[in-house]
């Protein structure tokens, strides 16, 4: 069975050494010490996850990120810094990362993670099922949504949190559920990058009148469509 393959940008040659040492009897990896060379070796090269560093030469995370996104909306990152901000995760998960590691992390915690998205990627090919949301037709295996005129590609997170909130409409959604189910986790930072992709789903609902994402006080969520 052939390996994943994982794209690591970290320019702290020691760390590097270390995640690498870790991951390779897992999975295949290719590190870059710079985001541009990354993002190189994107462009041409085939790659079922993303590890980025934030402050690297040549080309930050961030922009990394960025430029990863424009070309393929789907793939997971996950962000591994030394940027501890509440800001910085917030930027992170805005730009399109999937997930944030604040360095020093363990092994076994970015290990779940991986395999937590990739079983999810692999999950969508075997959802085959389309959803009429508002005047969208919503595929989860391709992460879009589509009207007569437009095409929206979701990142793999905002699928997963729609696809969750379809099957469980017109009811009260737990915060801690939802985290749970989509996240793994309920501490308080996935409780801000929840928080990062409702308002997400939310802009791409706005014109919709029959679409209705209302926080419950105290509770969590209700997904609802009239």
């Amino acid at each position: 069975m052939d390996k994943s393959k994982i794209l690591y940008a970290e320019d702290d040659a020691t760390i590097a050494f270390l995640i690498q040492d870790s991951l390779e009897n897992y999975y295949e990896i290719e590190h870059y010490s710079d985001g541009k060379s990354a993002f190189e070796a994107f462009s041409c090269k085939d790659f079922d996850i993303c590890l980025l560093d934030i402050m690297m030469p040549e080309m930050n995370g961030f922009d990394l990120a960025e430029k990863i996104r424009d070309k393929n909306s789907e793939i997971p990152i996950i962000f591994t810094s030394a940027k501890a901000l509440k800001e910085d995760r917030i930027k992170g998960l805005k730009i399109g990362a999937d997930d944030y590691l604040v360095k020093p992390f363990s092994i076994e915690e970015l290990i779940l993670k991986i395999e937590v998205f990739l079983k999810r990627s692999k999950k969508t090919d075997n959802t085959p099922q389309k959803f009429k949301v508002g005047k969208y037709n919503f595929d989860p295996k391709n992460y879009t949504l589509t009207d007569s005129q437009n095409t929206i590609t979701l990142t793999q997170r905002e699928s997963d949190l729609l696809f969750y909130f379809i099957r469980h409409k017109n009811t009260i959604l737990k915060r801690q559920d939802i985290l749970k189910a989509i996240w793994g986790d309920d501490d308080y930072f996935m409780g801000r990058s929840l928080d990062v992709f409702i308002s997400r789903l939310r802009k791409i609902f706005a014109n919709e009148k029959t679409i209705m994402i209302e926080n419950i006080h105290g509770i969590g969520f209700r997904f609802s469509e009239t």
